[in-house]
């Protein structure tokens, strides 16, 4: 397993930033793109990009916000506050990025072409419209922000999209969490796991009074999950 810092030239002119993790294995396989929080492209983001390699997948980790503050802050830093506001208009911008992150993995000779977007607090809404209209293959939102916005965005989907919050997430109150609750009846691609007592950042290490080992390692299979599902597919459309 190998990871390093690659320059993605950006459909929109300009390039950014992005980590790149990949498995020792020589088969294809698909690819995770990690949308990070507002810290950005940290320890915490490059930690899970690694651990999804050495699983065997490919892994990149774009740095979301090069237009206005790159790279990763701390999380005592103000410029935290801005960065990513106003937020529904910078989530827009940043979709350019993840369909171009997602067009540079493919041309990795690892790839099987298949792809997942796993979004993160402000990253989350990533793994709805990444599946939606980016390219991507399947999403995982880990205490994702701003979720209720994308919600009708979900319709007509088919790809397999797993939502995951604890319910003392300030940043996804109880009617938020309720709206998505009622999501699998309709939708079966769909799962949405919400762990009592659990808080805002769960999967961040750097944030020891969020962090959440037991949810962490449940989201991690849940990805993993969909992961080898579009192995899976890979496969089956070589052998077609």
């Amino acid at each position: 397993m190998a990871g390093k810092d690659i320059k993605i030239r950006a459909s929109g002119g300009g390039e950014f930033d992005c980590y790149l993790a990949t498995p020792d294995a020589t088969d294809k396989v698909p690819a995770i793109v990690l949308a990070s929080a507002v810290h950005g492209v940290d320890k915490d983001m490059r930690s899970i990009a690694d651990e999804f390699a050495a699983a065997g997948y490919i892994a990149a980790a774009p740095d979301l916000f090069w237009r206005t503050i790159p790279g990763p802050l701390g999380r005592d830093d103000d410029r935290t506050k801005t960065r990513s506001q106003p937020r529904l208009q910078v989530i827009q911008t940043g979709e350019a990025d993840m369909a171009d992150t997602l067009a540079e993995v493919r041309k990795l000779a690892q790839s099987n072409g298949r792809a997942a977007a796993m979004g993160f607090c402000f990253g989350g809404p990533y793994a709805i419209l990444g599946p939606k209209r980016l390219g991507y293959d399947g999403g995982i939102s880990c205490h994702g922000t701003q979720l209720i916005d994308y919600l009708k965005d979900l319709d007509s989907m088919t790809q397999p999209v797993s939502i995951i919050w604890g319910d003392q997430d300030h940043a996804a109150p109880p009617p938020v969490q309720e709206a998505y609750r009622a999501v699998p009846a309709r939708m079966k691609n769909v799962d949405v796991n919400i762990f009592p007592g659990v808080l805002h950042g769960y999967m961040m290490r750097g944030n020891p009074k969020a962090y959440n080992e037991e949810t962490y390692k449940f989201s991690m299979a849940r990805a993993l999950a969909i992961l080898n599902g579009l192995r899976a597919e890979g496969q089956a459309r070589r052998i077609a």
